[in-house]
């Protein structure tokens, strides 16, 4: 069955994740693509044999036959661009971020709850074949209660420039582009406490590093060496009503010796690695004990859980059933990475109240 009709907006690198993972979803029909550059769609749609192309994103929502859309444009759009697509009766997978203030993100919740449509945010290292065995440990008790978690997502060298560098479309740096995923899988696998307070740090000390030779990094399509203003590095701690505390650092480039990608949970009972590889402490007859479990996957399956991400979003529209990264953790987050932001800004520590007002005590 191939009734299902989707629209990608916008062709960036990440758009190609979309277009394999929907042609290989046996409910989905790629029907259209647009981007704002006539040739980048023409070039997707020749590459993934999609017959419509739009000219302009009026045509996009104004077409009864597309039921959902994927969004991959600029994060500055994300939340403009979700609204219209609700508006027009399309279910949305947007990718993360939601948006680029909580305040957006609030608008786009409330416009979803409206009309009925199902919204799904990019997290999608939930997907992963790691995070699914550990969350499974988890929701059995195995750790306990989680009480502390730590993510790192560090690069030497790694500002991919273009948009990524560029504030006012990125809306930030190495938080919002990297942060965003080892924040909501830490958050996510702690069972979404709700946020009580943010103390963070932003840094501009290094720049892009344009001047370093012979280390190879991604760039984006629009890379342009001399133009950057988001930060270099982030860090922050975290806590949670329910006294859990998360402390995360990530950055574009720092003087590291290699770059790190580490996500750590500790619980009562036992803890974990998700990252860079599945590993699971336990105790047994007074005994620590290390548990490696024997799976496909021990880092991150980009692929794999990509492909999941767009089939749970299918099975969301056309099933009806919950969306594993559904609207209000979007706004949930959007809390979590705008208050770092705002304390490392006013260097004050940010407190939430429980109706979610933000409150800043020095």
């Amino acid at each position: 069955m191939s009734n299902f009709n989707v629209c990608v907006i916008g062709t960036g690198s990440i758009s190609d994740m979309h277009f394999k993972s929907y042609q290989n979803n046996q409910h989905t029909t790629l029907y259209g693509v647009y981007d704002f550059e006539a040739d980048r769609a023409m070039e997707k749609a020749n590459k993934y044999s999609i017959k419509k192309i739009y000219k302009d994103l009026d045509e996009v929502f104004g077409d009864e036959n597309i039921d959902a859309v994927s969004i991959c444009t600029w994060n500055n759009t994300h939340a403009e661009l979700t609204i219209k697509a609700l508006e027009a009766d399309k279910h949305v997978l947007v990718e993360k971020p939601l948006s680029l203030t909580v305040e957006e993100a609030v608008r786009v919740e409330e416009v979803a709850n409206r009309t009925n449509k199902v919204v799904q945010v990019g997290f999608v290292r939930r997907f992963g074949t790691n995070t699914q065995v550990l969350k499974t440990f988890i929701d059995e008790g195995k750790l306990g209660q989680i009480y502390y978690a730590k993510a790192s997502c560090l690069r030497r060298l790694g500002n991919p420039g273009g948009w990524f560098a560029d504030k006012e479309r990125s809306g930030g740096g190495p938080l919002i582009d990297l942060g965003v995923h080892i924040i909501d899988i830490c958050w996510y696998l702690m069972g979404r406490p709700k946020v009580k307070s943010i103390l963070g740090n932003t840094y501009k000390q290094l720049g892009n590093r344009s001047n370093i030779n012979n280390l190879s990094f991604y760039k984006a399509a629009d890379y342009d060496k001399d133009k950057n203003t988001v930060e270099d590095l982030a860090n922050a701690l975290i806590t949670f009503e329910n006294g859990a505390s998360l402390m995360v650092d990530v950055s574009f480039t720092l003087h590291a010796k290699e770059d790190e990608m580490g996500v750590k949970l500790f619980g009562t009972k036992g803890g974990a690695e998700l990252e860079p590889n599945l590993a699971i402490v336990t105790e047994e007859y007074d005994t620590i004990i290390n548990l490696q479990p024997q799976i496909d996957y021990l880092s991150f399956d980009f692929d794999n859980a990509f492909q999941g991400e767009i089939n749970s979003f299918v099975e969301s529209c056309l099933f009806d059933k919950k969306s594993a990264a559904p609207i209000e953790d979007g706004v949930e987050l959007m809390k979590i990475l705008c208050g770092i932001y705002e304390s490392a800004e006013k260097e004050c520590e940010v407190l939430f109240s429980l109706d979610d007002k933000i409150k800043n005590i020095k």
